[in-house]
């Protein structure tokens, strides 16, 4: 079914129906979003899909609604949204649609549903509620800040809000996108650097890219730095043992941290050394031989201080 019509609720905007109207609008350029709950519109037909209103659920008809009794649930009982339904049924064609190779399309389709369209399915539901500081920062909030405030008269600018608002929520979404296809891309290069560098305990890359998924896929649980060239010096940088936090495999030197150029070459002996972070988790040199020897003189620190731990056990 090729629509002519894209509708979802008038009135105030969520993030799921924004989110929704990306997905539908990138597959349906030519269709018109109505925001509308008159049963004329609600009503299923041949010429529209619905979203986010109409009381039901039936993908056949093109509705795809989660307020009703009987909603339905994912296969963990997890509560959908309009979005986690529109992902549902067209994601996978949101993502050939965005012009990635066909293998990626599958190995992108589920991650995106849990770590994008699952926690915006649980906030609109009410069985995820952000907490703390940042919790008026989640991407549900800040799209719903650009509501019209409570007292504006203009009874074009809930519309007009929407469409302002589906743009932005657009930039999210497709950067999303683009950046989980870099990281399937980068991948493919990891693996075959640590292919490249054996049982070494460190790992060269042609250039700066996410890591740290691929090398955790392969189980290179033996690698403790990276090295990369950067615009105009080369980059040595430390693993994250976790996803979440800041914890490493293995911290550069103490007695590198917050030197530069001079001060710093004279504490590891290494011409060209030009930088450490005073956190002990990137250092820079002014040529790839001088990256790689710092590195391979944190392995050997980080080993022998290893061994002294080991040792006192």
């Amino acid at each position: 079914m090729i629509p002519d019509f894209l509708v979802t609720h008038s009135g105030g905007f969520h993030a799921d129906e924004l989110l929704s109207s990306v997905i539908l609008t990138r597959l349906f350029p030519q269709a018109r979003i109505v925001r509308s709950r008159a049963p004329e519109w609600i009503t299923p037909g041949e010429d529209r899909i619905i979203y986010d209103v109409g009381g039901s659920y039936n993908p056949a008809a093109g509705i795809f609604d989660h307020h009703q009794r009987g909603a339905p649930l994912r296969e963990d009982g997890q509560p959908y949204s309009s979005f986690g339904l529109i992902w549902k049924h067209y994601g996978r064609d949101y993502l050939a649609a965005s012009d990635l190779p066909e293998a990626h399309v599958e190995a992108m389709h589920g991650p995106f549903d849990d770590g994008f369209v699952l926690p915006i399915d649980l906030t609109d539901n009410g069985a995820l509620s952000p907490s703390g500081p940042l919790a008026g920062l989640t991407l549900p909030v800040l799209l719903e800040t650009l509501k019209p405030v409570f007292d504006e008269a203009d009874p074009e600018a809930d519309d007009r809000a929407f469409h302002a608002a589906l743009a932005i929520a657009r930039s999210f979404v497709e950067a999303r996108i683009a950046q989980s296809a870099a990281k399937l891309r980068a991948e493919a290069i990891v693996h075959r650097a640590i292919e490249a560098a054996g049982q070494g305990r460190v790992l060269e890359l042609p250039r700066g890219m996410p890591f740290r998924p691929a090398i955790v896929k392969a189980g290179a649980d033996h690698l403790l730095f990276v090295v990369h060239p950067r615009e105009k010096d080369w980059c040595v940088t430390g693993i994250r043992r976790a996803e979440e936090g800041f914890e490493l495999r293995a911290d550069l030197p103490a007695a590198w941290a917050g030197l530069t150029n001079g001060a710093l070459e004279a504490v590891c002996g290494i011409e060209g050394a030009s930088f450490c972070h005073n956190g002990r988790f990137i250092a820079a040199a002014r040529t790839r031989e001088a990256a790689l020897a710092m590195a391979e003189l944190a392995v050997k620190e980080a080993l022998s201080i290893g061994a002294q731990s080991n040792g006192g056990r």
